[in-house]
């Protein structure tokens, strides 16, 4: 039996609305999934809850939902979690913002630093940064969150740095002493950075501690750089989130 496709639709949902479904979300359920008239449907807006439907339109280029109840799930982590983290090459930035979307993130921000190999301008960044949202929302689609994360625009690490306004900020960082563990402290709202492939420069580490950012490492291992957001994310839900 086919599980129920899960699918984001900006636009404002109630339900009896019959709702016409963009371009990218039928193509998915016309063409690569082949549903037809009378398949149920659960839609998700990004505001809050999900949305049961039946397709009362099922063809090449269209797609509507009549929406028939509201479900007010809310499977949001009670830990605001706010990723900083270097921009890398290719594939790997996708696996970092896909992964961080299902581990509960929610705002991930990529950096510009020192030893950052990707050079984002003009329309070229834009692209990118549409692309990193689609992404983030193709993860809530899988993994069944109703809220999708913000994806920042690119900015310097000082910028970011700057700005954090978290309660707790760690720096991960494979050759400080701390461990997530020795943290006794409660937080509500943490931020984490995570460098790119050469890692920051001593500079950069400087100004994080100037910041108000604490150097931790997660264990005795050198992880790369889309591996350690992964684990760091998954023991700081552990510790102040929703992950037992």
């Amino acid at each position: 039996m086919m599980r129920i496709p899960r699918v984001y639709s900006p636009q404002l949902i109630s339900i009896g609305d019959e709702v016409k479904l963009e371009p990218g979300p039928t193509r998915h359920l016309t063409s690569v999934l082949r549903m037809s008239v009378g398949q149920e449907v659960i839609l998700f807006n990004g505001q809050g809850g999900e949305y049961s439907g039946q397709l009362v339109e099922a063809r090449k280029g269209l797609a509507s939902v009549e929406i028939k109840t509201f479900n007010e799930t809310d499977r949001e982590s009670p830990l605001s979690l706010h990723l900083g983290i270097g921009i890398s090459r290719g594939e790997r930035m996708d696996w970092i913002v896909q992964k961080a979307t299902e581990l509960g993130a929610t705002q991930i921000t990529p950096l510009f630093s020192e030893r950052c190999e990707v050079k984002l301008t003009g329309d070229r960044l834009v692209k990118r940064v549409r692309h990193w949202q689609q992404v983030a929302i193709s993860a809530c689609e899988q993994c069944q969150r109703n809220k999708l994360p913000t994806i920042n625009s690119p900015v310097p690490i000082q910028n970011w740095l700057a700005n954090c306004s978290e309660d707790l900020k760690l720096l991960m960082h494979h050759r400080a002493n701390k461990r997530l563990h020795d943290l006794a402290q409660q937080a509500a709202s943490v931020a984490l950075l995570v460098g790119p492939e050469g890692g920051f420069s001593d500079q950069e580490i400087n100004q994080s501690g100037q910041q108000g950012f604490q150097p931790l490492a997660i264990g005795p291992r050198v992880l790369r750089t889309e591996t350690a957001p992964v684990a760091a994310i998954s023991i700081v839900q552990v510790l102040w989130g929703d992950f037992q």
